[in-house]
């Protein structure tokens, strides 16, 4: 694909998410120099053991945390065909942060979260958005594939959901986006329909939790591009905010 053809492809996509036009002014995407907010509450969790002077350094944590994951066979995903652990990935200091449901196929095969189809859906959202991949953090509920892209299983769930409570207390993220229903019902403790949730502001753990629709439900509904592109405008005026 030549680089004009790439551009026409951007352009229709944010025509069809309802982008009337987009700021070139960074200011909003400066980061304050006040501490962050305070980490979510772990007590009930599993502890996920890392050194206490690794917390001085984000990205040393999170490695230490993936160490300590291992090739994981803690639960029987590790027997059901997954290839291989994904974790996560992104800036570990990053004000934003994404939460998604499981690994598929291309994630399964390369180790990085959002990487399919989805994936790149996820990646023009967040660049509508004035960020690019590398500026946020990526990670999933589940951490290896179920089989046939299955729901996660409340097994599973609870062995993984302390890694990923990890993270965020690590990457301390002013804004997080749960993405699809599955990650909203887990972080908000509801099982409330995600279309009666999505857009609307919460709090984890000191941060801004907004839930919107998957990547991989716009690609079969389409038409709901121009709500998350609403979603998305409310997490950019949050990062707007002071810290």
């Amino acid at each position: 694909m030549s680089d004009q053809d790439a551009i026409r492809e951007h352009l229709k996509y944010y025509r069809d998410l309802g982008v009337m036009g987009v700021t070139t002014d960074p200011a909003w995407r400066e980061r304050g120099g006040e501490p962050p907010a305070p980490a979510p509450d772990l007590s009930s969790m599993t502890p996920v053991p890392v050194e206490t002077g690794a917390r001085e350094d984000q990205a040393a944590a999170l490695v230490a945390v993936r160490e300590h994951i291992g090739d994981c066979t803690r639960c029987k995903l590790h027997q059901l065909g997954r290839k291989q652990v994904v974790f996560g990935v992104g800036n570990p200091n990053a004000d934003l942060m994404f939460v998604g449901e499981a690994p598929g196929a291309d994630e399964d095969q390369q180790g990085v979260p959002f990487v399919g189809r989805a994936g790149q859906l996820l990646t023009k959202i967040i660049e509508a958005i004035g960020l690019q991949r590398d500026d946020v953090y990526i990670a999933n509920v589940i951490k290896c594939r179920p089989p046939g892209n299955r729901n996660p299983e409340p097994d599973e769930v609870a062995t993984c959901e302390p890694f990923l409570a990890q993270q965020i207390e690590i990457v301390k993220p002013r804004v997080i986006v749960a993405l699809g229903t599955f990650a909203a019902h887990l972080l908000l403790r509801t099982d409330a329909p995600i279309s009666r949730i999505r857009g609307v502001r919460h709090e984890y753990g000191g941060a801004s939790l907004i839930p919107t629709f998957h990547p991989a439900y716009l690609l079969r509904s389409p038409e709901r591009k121009r709500d998350v592109w609403e979603d998305m405008k409310k997490v950019r005026a949050l990062l707007a905010e002071a810290p």
